[in-house]
């Protein structure tokens, strides 16, 4: 058998997930010049980006910018986007390693952590996750209904995800006009009731996960007041004493709050209120099963052993009147059909990016890992890349240690045979371009930066024309 690597035997990967970790794994891979790779990536989805496309705010368009990157990376020759392939449905785990050397799971995160209190469960009580997927137009997604009746929302959470959520449920017609935003969610949100909106964090301003610009935006909305809480605003002992070591963009995160702390109502529709250290306890529902009230605690900081502040309640409470609850306090990851996974931690089991058997703590042969799904939902999107490269760097050692996969099919052309034998439709990149052209004359003719497909069906009929 030829070696594997080369021009005639290239490298066969297979990457499960299109999404930002998926694109840097892959851009990493075809720097290395030791060795020809060949990378099939697959998305349950026709369309690529991940949660760049489907969890990026709609108001945040900059960011999603990075998508030029991942589409110089699949203008590589060796590269196939094959979307509209789900791992468990259309392909197995076993059926991968028949036509690949290595595979590498990417993908992501797509559940929330539950409150784990009295009356999470309760009508009007829903997950950010379904809410932030349900606004950018993720198909599994289009059809949630959220009750904006309702006045009064609490987003529990402190994290960018909360911000958004809050941000977007405060956003005016007008500034919503200027995004990506789902077109049915525009028009529900067009017609919201929402008048004021509660982000709760259990510990203090210093602690807050969100970042400065994204405080700061959250001061600057068209037709909503925002306010902190001056006696919330303030920072106790150990959080001076830690602020002491902070880096300037914490420092400024807390500036930010406590100038808000300040603020005068300015006549604007709608208040979004800013709340530090307090923690639900119970949400209330009236004779309909649904959310009323929110029972909050109201919490001190101590130090821990190792130096972190953590809260813990004290004896004052208070209630909340609420009429709709969005928790986002972490997302936790899905296992895949055939491929292990941690249910506690919500991540593949791993050392390095290699997937390994939970019992015998063994890595599993050319079986690997990458992004959230990895290490669990921390960081930014370019935070991805390094965490991709850890991987790859293992992927590529042990290639050239020939401790890969023996597929018995290994090209390109065989993947394509057997889809076709399953009567699968994959959607190509060229496809997805076709795709994104159409997205944005759509958004053209409206005076937005596009208008999405948000029907899987759409999409393929579209194809088709």
């Amino acid at each position: 058998m030829s070696p594997i690597g080369t021009a005639t035997q290239p490298l066969r990967v297979a990457i499960v997930g299109a999404g930002p970790a998926g694109f840097y794994a892959a851009e990493r891979l075809f720097k290395e010049t030791e060795l020809v790779i060949e990378v099939d990536m697959f998305d349950r989805l026709p369309t690529p980006y991940g949660l760049v496309r489907n969890g990026v705010a709609p108001d945040h368009q900059k960011i999603k910018s990075v998508t030029a990157v991942f589409d110089r990376v699949a203008g590589n020759p060796r590269f196939r986007f094959l979307g509209n392939i789900e791992l468990g449905r259309d392909v197995t785990v076993d059926d991968l390693k028949e036509y690949y050397h290595e595979i590498l799971f990417s993908t992501g995160a797509q559940t929330d952590r539950p409150l784990g209190i009295p009356g999470d469960d309760l009508a009007g009580s829903y997950p950010a996750t379904e809410f932030v997927a349900w606004y950018n137009g993720h198909p599994d997604y289009r059809e949630c209904e959220f009750d904006l009746s309702q006045e009064r929302v609490a987003v529990v959470g402190v994290g960018n995800v909360a911000v958004d959520v809050a941000r977007i449920l405060c956003r005016t017609r007008e500034e919503l006009m200027k995004t990506d935003i789902a077109d049915y969610a525009l028009e529900a949100l067009s017609n919201s009731q929402v008048k004021e909106v509660y982000i709760l964090g259990r510990r203090g301003p210093a602690q807050a996960a969100f970042t400065a610009p994204e405080v700061k935006e959250l001061g600057e909305l068209a037709d909503c007041d925002t306010f902190v809480l001056p006696e919330e605003a303030e920072l106790d002992s150990l959080s001076l004493a830690a602020m002491a070591n902070a880096d300037r963009a914490d420092v400024r995160k807390v500036e930010i709050i406590q100038e808000l702390s300040h603020r005068q109502p300015s006549g604007k529709s709608k208040r979004l209120i800013l709340r530090f250290l307090v923690s639900p306890t119970e949400l209330i529902g009236d004779e309909h099963g649904h959310v009323r009230q929110m029972k909050l605690v109201h919490n001190e900081l101590y130090a821990t052993e190792a130096g972190s502040l953590r809260p813990r309640a004290t004896d004052r409470t208070e209630t909340l009147d609420v009429g709709m609850v969005f928790r986002s306090i972490g997302y936790r990851g899905v296992p895949l059909p055939g491929v292990p996974f941690h249910e506690s931690w919500g991540v593949i089991p791993n050392n390095g990016g290699r997937v390994i058997d939970i019992t015998t703590k063994e890595p599993l042969l050319g079986e690997y890992t990458a992004g959230w799904i990895k290490r669990g939902p921390t960081g930014v999107i370019g935070t991805n890349k390094p965490d991709a490269a850890e991987t790859v760097e293992n992927m590529l050692e042990d290639a050239r240690a020939g401790r890969t996969l023996e597929p018995s099919h290994p090209t390109a052309e065989a993947v394509t045979s057997m889809l076709d034998e399953r009567q699968c439709r994959p959607v190509s990149f060229d496809d997805w371009k076709r795709l994104d052209e159409f997205e944005l004359n759509r958004g053209k003719a409206e005076g937005r930066p596009r208008v999405k497909f948000t029907r899987i069906e759409d999409m393929l009929a579209a194809l088709r024309s």
